[in-house]
């Protein structure tokens, strides 16, 4: 059905996010505290050094009470000098305590967000190219930042600052009930009521923090879609409604991170007004005792300076709370991706391959995949001898491309048997398999980075004298020697400062590099004008050459390079299909989906 307008075209590509369920801290610690318990040393040892400059702050209250009992209410300046210069001691030592200690918690927190990010990467990299493709790769970017930021801030830091917190209102508290045990239980009455005002809080923030890394994703997800098809919205002029999905898609996001960034200004005026009432009180009650020659003018301001340092660390145990309702949020979607399981793993046992021949066998294989009920391939048999070229050609939609999937694992096949060397693939490990398996699909992958660094990728270690020579067999030294810098000139993401043409001959160079004996064509030519697609005609004929190769085209000018032709009925089709017209040196067969039972 046609789109009419951009509110259409708007409605079709977004929908509802999908909101993270609630998971409790218990979850969240249990199943990330392995990775960041590797920094529990540090952690342990900036707590302590944190909780020893509480130690000297408690001291430090004491001496403001000496200055003003012995001092500032006598008029004696002898008597000012001692504690003074005791106190500023106390207050130099706990600055190099609280440092060292902010910086050791930091260093660790740092560290486990490096070791997550890299544990969360490495399992998406294991997932099949089925799971990526379903999902918004900006969704994913944001769960591999924000998302594993958020982890961080209960896993790590957070449980430090509870321990903290603890042990230091331990401190204050013990100094409050050492002046004046009456006047500190007084105060301990506020208390619950900061514990209430935090757990109301949180459960909003909760929801809101639900809904805020839900839209973030989408932002970035929208975000990412739209740079990559920045050409497609030119040609259809369609930058206008591109900025009014992403504005809308900001817009989503701004409101909830203002609903958030209200509830926190309204929490700490909230507790800030509980404190103040509290304080004033105690002040008030301390006025009546010094009115009855029970308590020194400098033990009240002593008691009032242990209900300051007291009240923060309360209130930031309070805060805990909403510390655990927004990372509940990012470490559900964290444990989204892993615990999704790889649909292709090693099998257990699985031996590397070595001295590969290249005899590729499928073996009445049967294919669908996951999501779709029709069988892309049924009882679907070829053998590809060492050193033969076999192109493989066939109408859109016939599971030509499956074929390579299945060869280098990327599925693995409903039914029968795919075989390299005689040995089925699942029985080897995937690194070996796809050392011995290259693969130059349609569109070569080019990374922002030199030219010598795209082709050298095909290959760990690749010597610049292994880059030339293959640039030279790929018909692309000439173009490269030509550029300003030479092999050094860096080339943007897609191969942007290279045609088409070009950039599949650094394709091709980077399979020579490769050097694997297996190798697969995916439509090498599909996205090539005629000029540029005879163009790598040659370099083809000399990538394949003595390899195992199978080539899956539809271009008549690389089916005549074929030692032999298959052609391959789309879907469950039955019939025979005809191979086309060819040279009289072409040895051709057809290949076709048999029903059950038959051959071809």
């Amino acid at each position: 059905m046609p789109i009419q307008d951009e509110q259409s075209l708007d409605q079709q590509r977004k929908g509802a996010p999908v909101l993270a369920p609630v998971l409790s801290a218990r979850t969240v610690l249990r199943r990330f505290w392995p990775i960041a318990r590797r920094e529990r040393r540090w952690l342990i040892l900036g707590a302590l050094l944190m909780i020893v400059a509480a130690g000297c702050d408690t001291a430090a209250v004491w001496m403001f009470s000496v200055i003003t009992d012995q001092a500032l209410t006598t008029g004696n300046l002898a008597a000012f000098w001692t504690p003074a210069l005791e106190w500023v001691a106390l207050v130099t030592v706990s600055g190099g305590l609280v440092f060292g200690g902010q910086y050791l918690i930091a260093r660790a927190g740092e560290r486990f967000l490096l070791r997550l990010r890299d544990r969360v990467f490495a399992h998406v990299q294991q997932l099949s190219p089925d799971f990526l493709e379903k999902r918004k790769h900006g969704d994913l970017v944001a769960r591999l930042t924000a998302d594993v930021e958020s982890v961080e801030a209960l896993v790590n830091s957070g449980i430090v600052e509870t321990a903290i917190s603890l042990l230091t209102i331990v401190f204050f508290v013990a100094g409050a009930l050492l002046l004046r045990w009456e006047l500190a239980l007084a105060a301990f009455v506020a208390v619950p009521v900061f514990a209430l005002v935090a757990k109301k809080f949180s459960r909003r923030i909760g929801v809101v923090a639900r809904q805020e890394r839900a839209y973030h994703g989408e932002l970035v997800a929208a975000v990412e879609e739209d740079l990559a098809n920045v050409a497609a919205t030119r040609v259809y002029n369609r930058q206008a409604t591109e900025e009014k999905r992403l504005h809308a898609h900001g817009l989503r996001w701004m409101r909830t991170k203002l609903s958030l960034a209200k509830l926190g200004a309204l929490y700490a005026p909230s507790v800030h007004l509980l404190e103040t009432v509290c304080v004033l009180s105690v002040i008030g009650l301390g006025t009546w005792e010094i009115a009855q020659h029970r308590m020194t003018l400098g033990e009240l301001f002593a008691f009032a300076a242990f209900l300051g340092y007291l009240y923060p660390p309360v209130q930031s145990l309070g805060t805990l709370t909403l510390t655990v309702a927004a990372a509940s949020t990012g470490s559900a979607r964290l444990i989204e991706l892993l615990d999704a399981k790889p649909t292709v793993t090693d099998a257990p046992g699985a031996r590397a391959l070595h001295g590969v021949r290249g005899e590729l066998r499928l073996e009445r294989v049967s294919y669908h995949y996951p999501d779709t009920p029709q069988w892309v391939l049924r009882d679907f048999s070829l053998a590809v001898h060492p050193g033969e070229l076999v192109a493989v050609t066939g109408v859109s939609g016939a599971g030509k491309s499956t074929i390579a999937k299945l060869l280098l694992r990327f599925a693995d096949p409903d039914c029968g048997a795919v075989r390299l060397d005689g040995i089925d693939v699942r029985a080897l490990t995937q690194h070996s398999l796809r050392s011995a398996v290259a693969l130059l699909p349609q569109e070569t992958p080019i990374f922002h980075a030199t030219i010598a660094d795209n082709i050298g990728y095909g290959r760990h270690g690749a010597t610049m004298d292994q880059i030339v020579a293959a640039a030279e067999a790929a018909d692309a030294h000439a173009f490269i020697a030509a550029l300003p810098d030479g092999y050094d000139t860096v080339i943007g993401r897609n191969g942007y400062g290279v045609s088409g043409g070009q950039r599949q001959r650094i394709g091709i160079a980077r399979a020579l590099v490769a050097e694997a004996p297996v190798l697969v064509l995916d439509e090498p030519t599909a996205n090539l004008d005629e000029l540029s697609a005879r163009r790598v005609v040659e370099p083809l004929r000399r990538l394949a050459g003595g390899r195992t190769t199978i080539l899956i085209t539809h271009d008549p000018a690389l089916v005549a390079i074929a030692d032999r032709t298959v052609v391959v009925s789309e879907g469950q089709a039955v019939t025979g299909t005809v191979a086309p017209a060819k040279p009289p040196q072409w040895r051709t067969e057809t290949l076709w989906m048999p029903r059950a039972g038959q051959l071809w």
